[in-house]
């Protein structure tokens, strides 16, 4: 039979039966012996202690109060010092004084990523956010992925992405992103799920092996659905029919790259620059950025937009440049400071 691991709640249950033990004695020897409450509150320690450094009571009232006080003590003294000890070699107090740490960080978070599932390719999105200074937490139970992100000093909440209360642990009502990056299709989909149905505007990206997984996971809410090996085979395809379209793309879409990236800029209602055009707004000169396509609020994209074709609310731009550019693309669509009257 498997033995259940020792949780402080245990340990609390113990001391207050002790504590309450105390205070029947106290009151007890008070009524009995006629003490005062701090004598009749020091011959109950002593009793159950066992120490033996009062005398003892001359009533038969009193004698057995004494048996019932010193079985009743030993007993609960032996078990709450079994409790701590067993709690201190298996490291559950410094286990838990971890997971509260853990939660005081992450109960300070807000629009972070929630990575469910940190095996190779979850450690892998962690570094890239890691890598653009975004704030993520991750959701695991299994040992090799508790040990890497303890290594890798990450926030990690011991929980499965199929359990809601884990989701609810990791922020998921502030959080800005969801990642099911489990190794698995089906845990994958129940995240998506759960996730979904907790946060209706959350954006969510999943992992899947196969194209019926793929179209499951659309159906269940996921935003994005990545095929790992399906993407590396398109990848070494286009490195071997296009190489140096690959090694510029490359460049570009790596946070390490050197020169350029890619970034997004959303025009807002806030920004004052709906209704005004690329051309008019002037930010090739202005910033330096290049805009290279545009996400209409539609979903659909149109390529090397037309420059003199005013933006609308809702509008997404897809812009390439170097990080001071594009720094300079997002503060030019930034929300304007309203002007007091």
């Amino acid at each position: 039979m498997e033995k259940r691991p020792v949780s402080l709640r245990q340990v609390f249950i113990a001391l207050a039966a002790f504590a309450l033990l105390c205070g029947v004695g106290t009151v007890g020897f008070h009524l009995i012996l006629d003490e005062s409450s701090f004598d009749a509150l020091y011959r109950t320690i002593i009793t159950v202690y066992t120490a033996g450094l009062v005398s003892a009571p001359t009533s038969v009232a009193g004698k057995l109060f004494t048996i019932f006080l010193v079985v009743w003590g030993v007993a609960i003294f032996l078990y709450v010092f079994g409790l701590v000890i067993e709690l201190s070699v298996s490291g559950a107090i410094g286990g838990a004084w971890q997971e509260r740490r853990t939660r005081r960080h992450v109960d300070q978070l807000k629009d972070h990523y929630i990575i469910c599932g940190y095996g190779r390719v979850g450690r892998r999105v962690g570094e890239e956010l890691s890598e653009s200074g975004v704030r993520y937490v991750v959701v695991d139970l299994n040992s090799d992925a508790v040990d890497e992100a303890h290594r890798r000093g990450d926030l990690l909440i011991e929980g499965t992405g199929t359990d809601g209360k884990a989701l609810q642990s990791a922020g998921l009502e502030r959080a800005s992103g969801l990642i099911a990056s489990s190794d698995s299709d089906v845990d994958n989909l129940y995240i998506t799920l759960s996730a979904r149905a907790a946060r209706p505007d959350l954006m969510i990206v999943a992992r899947a092996s196969t194209e019926d997984a793929a179209d499951k996971l659309s159906l269940a809410g996921a935003n994005r659905v990545i095929q790992p090996y399906a993407t590396a085979g398109q990848e070494m395809a286009k490195l071997m029919l296009r190489p140096q379209v690959s090694a510029f793309l490359e460049i570009v879409s790596s946070h390490s790259g050197p020169e350029f990236r890619f970034e997004e800029i959303v025009v807002t209602a806030a920004c004052g620059k709906a209704g005004k055009s690329i051309r008019g707004l002037r930010i090739r000169h202005a910033t330096g950025a290049v805009v290279v396509a545009k996400r209409r609020p539609d979903g659909s994209f149109e390529t090397t937009p037309d420059p003199d074709v005013p933006l609308a609310e809702g509008d997404v731009l897809i812009a390439i440049g170097s990080e001071e550019e594009l720094r300079a693309l997002e503060e030019l669509f930034a929300p304007r400071e309203p002007v007091a009257r």
